[in-house]
């Protein structure tokens, strides 16, 4: 990388209008003696002169003087929260590029009014630092240790365009409590899905809209808590995907938001050792004979038909209780922000506890199933208006 021609300038920049001050700042001097080590949960507010604070780890506390209105996203669940807030025109950039922009949609279909534009825009993994300066955002709304985890930045490049376009803000090692890298290792917390998501809303000046989403989201923990079997009645599941034919399975109860739509449905995982994802073949997978196969990433894709006939044409796999019984499902977006949390948890509830919480409708592709509104888990119209401001 030439490092005379970075972006960089001498005069004043987008960040002279931004307050800012937290681990980033402070760099490797903050290791070992920052608040945030221990801190269990983030915390944010909106001042009396108009700044929106927000502290959590590993950036530590940043100040906007106003709502970002141009916003960077690393993954999927950054970019779910500034559509959650009704500020996804403010994405700038996202991971998947055109080829997540469509299952967005596919999920969003079910809320009047929401949708998101997002097809175009550049694919955020691993990108060049020039761009950072091209894009002018107002906001990283991205783990800082995330993105010197990929090759394109180092930590000093996070500092460069932190200082001369705009602060990071996010966290994603939270999705598998995963380690971060090293240099970031002590001033790293984890959080759930819905405490990053908070300080993200307060961060937008959208702390309502946030309570009012929460408050939703509480409400179908309470009823798949109260509706799902007894332990000793819940169905045997595992989470896999098949790539080039092979087959990876993943954890269904561990820590971490990448399973916030499994995790609280409580069903018994058939690798119940398992803390990352792990390459079997399908005399392993048949050995533990699952209830139910959760595919993951296939929601709004296309490719679980495919999945379902290569376990079928299979003389192992065809003879897993789950394949003839049909309990073959697409499962969820593993990244997940809160509005696919909402459908992702509503949809495994109804693959794993049918009898509790109604059939899901057989799945091939296209937009979330239409649900009749007597076994919904939540009220569509109540988060479109939620999403759109109407509170």
């Amino acid at each position: 990388m030439n490092d005379t021609n970075d972006g960089t300038t001498d005069g004043p920049t987008r960040r002279d209008t931004l307050k800012y001050g937290g681990a980033l700042a402070a760099g490797t001097a903050l290791a070992g003696c920052s608040e945030l080590v221990g801190q269990e949960t983030p915390a944010g507010s909106s001042s009396d002169d108009g700044t929106y604070s927000v502290t959590m780890a590993p950036a530590g506390t940043i100040e906007l003087e106003s709502p970002p209105e141009s916003v960077y996203t690393d993954l999927t669940h950054h970019a779910g929260m500034a559509l959650a807030v009704g500020r996804g025109d403010a994405v700038n950039a996202t991971w998947g590029g055109d080829r997540f922009g469509p299952i967005w949609n596919n999920y969003l279909e079910r809320l009047e009014g929401v949708s998101v534009e997002w097809s175009g825009l550049p694919n955020s993994f691993n990108l060049d630092k020039e761009l950072f300066y091209e894009l002018e955002s107002d906001l990283h709304l991205a783990d800082p240790a995330y993105m010197t985890w990929m090759d394109s930045l180092t930590r000093s490049d996070i500092t460069d365009i932190e200082e001369n376009v705009a602060p990071w803000f996010g966290n994603t090692f939270s999705n598998t409590h995963g380690s971060p890298p090293e240099e970031w290792a002590d001033v790293y917390e984890y959080y759930t899905l819905w405490e990053i998501f908070e300080q993200v809303a307060n961060l937008f000046g959208s702390e309502e809209r946030y309570r009012a989403l929460a408050d939703i989201h509480a409400s179908v923990l309470t009823s798949i808590e109260q509706n799902r079997s007894s332990p000793n009645n819940r169905p045997t599941a595992v989470t896999l995907k098949v790539v080039d034919e092979s087959l990876w399975v993943y954890p269904l109860n561990a820590p971490g938001f990448t399973y916030a739509h499994t995790r609280p449905l409580g069903a018994t995982d058939v690798f119940p050792d398992l803390s990352s994802s792990r390459q079997i073949g399908y005399e392993t997978l048949a050995e533990h004979d699952p209830d139910v196969l959760l595919v993951a990433e296939m929601m709004g894709h296309s490719g679980i038909e495919d999945v379902r006939s290569t376990f079928e044409e299979d003389p192992v796999a065809q003879q897993l209780t789950a394949v003839a019984n049909d309990r073959v499902y697409a499962g969820g977006v593993r990244n997940q922000g809160p509005i696919l949390n909402l459908f992702q948890l509503e949809m495994t509830a109804k693959q794993l506890y049918p009898d509790a919480f109604g059939e899901w409708p057989t799945y091939t592709d296209g937009p979330y199933p239409e649900i009749p509104k007597d076994e919904q888990l939540f009220d569509r119209q109540r988060v479109a208006d939620i999403i759109n401001g109407d509170l």
